[in-house]
């Protein structure tokens, strides 16, 4: 071969291989999105708004990089090693609020979203209240893609007939002395009152004993810059006695169960009559196998407002988020711009058990129980939760979480754990 026909055949290749780095491997069409949602309802969800984005986006690949845990334990450790390696996901959940804000917007590790939501008129569809809760500086920084409920309580009314209570946990749960009455109607009659899953579930469990003692407003104190409700004051020493109640009721292999699901099912097979856990729990109630046991509401299984917080919406919101070092960025918008969606919000949420963030979704689509929430959104005194990201940076919330798991151990030590809960806020928190 002469020496200019080889040159030829090389620079044929180069362009060749050119070409075909232009048009992409089948690995450079993806978006990996990290979640949590494994679980039954959750991954059900998931699932469902995929379905919508593989739809609108049949060139790019989904890559479901979710990992197990309730309430994103195991998640977001999982995710802050990656961070710290430089290997961000394209897109990762995370709870509005404080645990995005004080969290990875404040270590500059997620891009604003100001022209994806200028682009789809997002902001347009979300509640006022919402809205300053994912944005820092007038910038939002996360895509919410629905509502959850903390503050519901789930029962068996076969459980409670058999135990003999006639009283209504819709109506007649106004405080939690009227609660803890009937749980010694429970005990009495061989059954476990309040099922309790997981070491988070605990926290779940304490701030709605917490709000239904204090009320909203000395919650909402807690959190406030500085408090206007004292951490050592009676209103806390009142929440953690009540909690400390509330715990004598529980399981005593509580800690043990592997997640929330547990716990729940002891509801739905007779083992309990309660199990305070958000409206997530609906979809694993009621969906169909084999994520979800398929029960009939009203029937197999009731809800309530958790006691002492009638006319209050504990709230928290998922939501996802545009990382700073993104491998496949136009992806990553991709996928927000679904989850931002009315199309993809209404696959989801009826699957999760969720309302949706926006407020134009058609609510026949959804169940009773979303449909009732939906209705307490919009009418309820709002509040945030604690355990779900949205009251407290997740520094403070960690040291709380300590505190409560701490207490677990030994119930009796109601002064050694306000004074865990004082010190937290005055090292982590707003008492500083």
């Amino acid at each position: 071969m002469t020496n200019k026909k080889f040159y030829v055949v090389v620079a044929f290749l180069v362009i060749a291989a050119t070409i075909l780095s232009a048009c992409g491997t089948p690995a450079s069409k993806q978006v990996e999105v990290f979640s949590w949602w494994v679980g039954p309802g959750e991954a059900d969800g998931l699932a469902a708004m995929v379905v919508v984005f593989n739809a609108q986006y049949p060139s790019i690949t989904f890559v479901n990089a979710a990992v197990a845990g309730g309430a994103g334990t195991n998640a977001k450790a999982v995710l802050a090693t990656r961070l710290a390696a430089n290997d961000p996901p394209d897109s990762w959940q995370a709870h509005a609020g404080q645990e995005t804000i004080a969290n990875y917007v404040a270590a500059g590790q997620v891009k604003p979203l100001d022209d994806l939501f200028a682009s789809t008129g997002f902001s347009k569809v979300l509640p006022a209240t919402l809205l300053p809760l994912i944005s820092k500086d007038g910038h939002p920084y996360s895509v919410p893609v629905n509502i959850h409920r903390s503050n519901v309580m789930w029962f068996n009314p076969k459980v409670l007939a058999e135990a003999g209570v006639t009283a209504n946990p819709k109506t007649d749960f106004a405080t939690l002395d009227a609660f803890f009455a009937v749980c010694d109607q429970i005990k009495a009659a061989g059954k476990i009152c309040l099922s309790l899953g997981a070491p988070w579930t605990a926290v779940h469990l304490f701030e709605n004993i917490m709000i239904g003692t204090m009320g909203a407003d000395k919650w909402n104190g807690l959190w406030a810059t500085p408090p206007t409700t004292d951490w050592n004051g009676a209103d806390v020493a009142a929440g953690l006695a009540n909690y400390a109640k509330a715990l004598s009721y529980t399981n005593a292999d509580a800690s043990t169960l592997p997640d929330w699901q547990t716990a729940s099912k002891m509801v739905s097979d007779g083992d309990a009559a309660f199990n305070i856990m958000g409206d997530w729990a609906y979809g694993y109630f009621a969906n169909a196998a084999p994520n979800g046991l398929a029960l009939t509401p009203h029937t197999d299984f009731d809800w309530a407002v958790s006691p002492g917080t009638y006319g209050i919406f504990n709230f928290l919101s998922d939501s996802f988020v545009l990382p700073v070092g993104a491998k496949h960025p136009d992806a990553a918008l991709d996928w927000l711009t679904v989850a931002a969606s009315k199309a993809g919000q209404e696959a989801f949420n009826p699957k999760k058990g969720s309302i949706c963030a926006r407020t134009d979704c058609n609510q026949a689509l959804f169940s009773e129980y979303s449909q009732d929430a939906a209705k307490d959104w919009t009418s309820n005194v709002v509040v945030g939760s604690l355990m779900h990201g949205v009251v407290a940076a997740p520094a403070w919330a960690t040291s709380i979480s300590t505190a409560v798991g701490l207490f677990q151990t030994d119930t009796s030590k109601t002064a050694d754990f306000q004074a865990a809960l004082v010190a937290a806020c005055k090292t982590d928190g707003t008492c500083k």
